[in-house]
C-alpha cells in the first residue's frame, strides 16, 4: 500500500501564524522579511528554523521597511535579534542562542566591511550615498551592487 504523507508543519510556525494572522509566510530559499507584502519567507530545512523565523518576525514587529546607509541595516538587524531573543522568543517559549546571534551579526560586519573597502587602495571609506562610498586615504568614489545574499560587487567611479 503506498501512502502518501503530508510533511509535518513546524507548531512553531503555526503558533506565529495563528498570532500574526496579518503576516503572509511562505517557504522561499531562506529566510527574509518582506515588507511590501507583508511576507515571510521561511526556509523548513533551517537547522536553526525557531530562531530564524523569530528573527524575520522581529522585522515585521518593529516595521523595519527600508534603510539609506549600510549601517542602519545593521541597526536593523541588532534590533530584530534582541525582540526575537528578549520578546518573541519567551512569548513563544523558544531560546534564541546568542552565539547564533553573533554569528548572523558577523556575517553583516564581513558585508559592510567588503562594501567600505576601497577598490583602488584597500583602505576604509564612508558610504556618502544610499550606494556609494568614498575613500578616506585616496578620495576615489566607488559604487557596490545591493549584494546580500549573493556576491558583493564594487564599480570604480573616479
Amino acid at each position: 500500500m503506498d501512502v502518501t504523507t503530508m510533511p509535518s508543519t513546524n507548531s512553531l510556525l503555526e503558533q506565529v501564524q495563528q498570532a500574526f494572522e496579518h503576516l503572509q509566510f511562505k517557504v522561499g530559499d531562506q529566510f527574509e522579511w518582506h515588507p511590501k507584502d507583508a511576507t515571510i519567507l521561511y526556509d523548513p530545512d533551517d537547522p536553526d528554523f525557531d530562531a530564524h523565523l523569530l528573527h524575520e518576525l522581529g522585522h515585521a514587529v518593529l516595521r523595519h521597511d527600508t534603510y539609506e546607509r549600510d549601517v542602519d541595516l545593521i541597526a536593523m538587524e541588532r534590533d530584530a535579534w534582541q525582540t526575537a531573543r528578549m520578546d518573541l522568543g519567551p512569548r513563544f517559549n523558544v531560546s534564541v542562542e546568542g552565539d547564533l546571534i553573533h554569528h548572523d551579526m558577523d556575517t553583516y560586519r564581513d558585508w559592510l566591511h567588503a562594501r567600505s573597502t576601497c577598490p583602488h587602495c584597500g583602505s576604509n571609506g564612508l558610504q556618502i550615498k544610499k550606494a556609494e562610498y568614498k575613500c578616506v586615504t585616496c578620495r576615489k568614489s566607488w559604487r557596490v551592487n545591493q549584494a546580500k545574499h549573493c556576491q558583493l560587487r564594487r564599480y570604480r567611479l573616479t
